[in-house]
């Protein structure tokens, strides 16, 4: 296979055959990322994305999902884009879902029945970075959506038969807006409704925009309670008819594993019990990105 640079993926596609299709990320200007930091955006060429299908159809039999990297990948124009997914039901016929990145401007690029169409050809899941459902807080991290664009376009996923797996930051806002950020992040994620969501903890990195704020001492990082906090206030605005609420990822500080609405009330304790001490916390230097 032809790797790039960073090659990123989503914990649930860990098994996947990772078919890295573009290099680094279409917006690549989020201040708290650094996953592609200095890369260039591109898509590679069709030849070599053929030849690593080929490969992955000789040396990859076990696996039966395929994830799309690298970031967005759904900004790829329509027919390549519809061409990989072909060629991957051609030569991997025992693969049963595609997954890949995408953000509210890919989604807004394609039409509803070109999302429909690479649905049929195998597209089964999109993963979106939401982090919040705050405006202020969206426009400080410059992520080039609102919030309104953010659930006219998980709606167009979800109305194309795409599943949604959303992400969500703890401690992106801030000491100031936490609760805000977390009571519009829960109505964000009410209104799409997604089959999933992800929360992850803020994790600061070195050379981002957001770090160099945070040493001008213009932003503050909350403490593990407040963290806590903010995901009990989070849990509680939202609202899902039947979508699984992850926040197991290694950088937070509590493991949740929770379907909402089924889980909501034992979750919800669940936090309050370790907001009291009555659960241990994962260590700090056991967090990761």
């Amino acid at each position: 296979m032809h790797y790039e640079g960073n090659i990123i993926r989503p914990p649930s596609e860990a098994n996947s055959i990772l078919l890295q299709v573009t290099v680094g990320c279409s917006r690549n200007k989020c201040t708290f990322c650094g996953a592609y930091m200095g890369e260039r955006f591109r898509i590679k060429p069709d030849s070599v994305i053929l030849e690593d299908i080929a490969f992955a159809a000789t040396y990859c039999q076990r696996q039966r999902r395929v994830f799309i990297c690298d970031g967005d990948a759904l900004i790829i124009p329509q027919k390549r884009l519809l061409n990989v997914l072909i060629e991957i039901e051609k030569q991997l016929p025992r693969v049963t879902r595609v997954g890949l990145y995408a953000n509210a401007k890919s989604l807004k690029m394609k039409t509803l029945d070109e999302l429909k169409t690479l649905k049929a050809h195998g597209l089964g899941i999109a993963y979106m970075g939401l982090e919040t459902g705050d405006d202020v807080t969206l426009k400080k991290i410059n992520k080039g959506a609102t919030s309104a664009d953010m659930i006219q376009m998980g709606k167009k996923a979800r109305e194309a038969g795409i599943k949604l797996s959303i992400t969500v930051l703890l401690g992106i806002a801030g000491r100031v807006r936490s609760g805000i950020h977390a009571e519009a992040t829960g109505r964000v994620l009410s209104a799409i409704d997604p089959e999933y969501v992800g929360a992850l903890s803020l994790m600061l990195i070195p050379g981002t925009p957001l770090y160099d704020v945070y040493r001008s001492g213009k932003f503050s990082l909350l403490e593990p309670d407040e963290m806590l906090e903010e995901l009990r206030t989070m849990i509680a605005a939202t609202n899902l008819s039947r979508g699984l609420f992850h926040a197991n990822h290694a950088s937070n500080y509590l493991p949740i594993k929770a379907r909402l609405p089924r889980d909501k009330d034992a979750t919800i304790n669940l936090i309050d019990n370790a907001l009291a001490g009555k659960v241990p916390l994962k260590p700090e230097w056991l967090r990761a990105l």
